[in-house]
């Protein structure tokens, strides 16, 4: 039983931190143009010469 006061306010800083790791991802626009960034990674650099 002990143990669960020191994992229940673990596990809730993880989930905190989690949330917090996905806010400042969308705050940044890390999830903008997802199409783009999936179909440049098909198309050769050296081919527009």
């Amino acid at each position: 039983m002990v143990i669960l006061i020191l994992m229940i306010p673990i596990a809730g800083a993880l989930g905190l931190l989690a949330l917090w790791g996905f806010m400042w991802a969308l705050k940044s626009h890390q999830f903008e143009d997802m199409q783009g960034n999936a179909e440049r990674i098909l198309h050769d650099e050296d081919d527009a010469d």
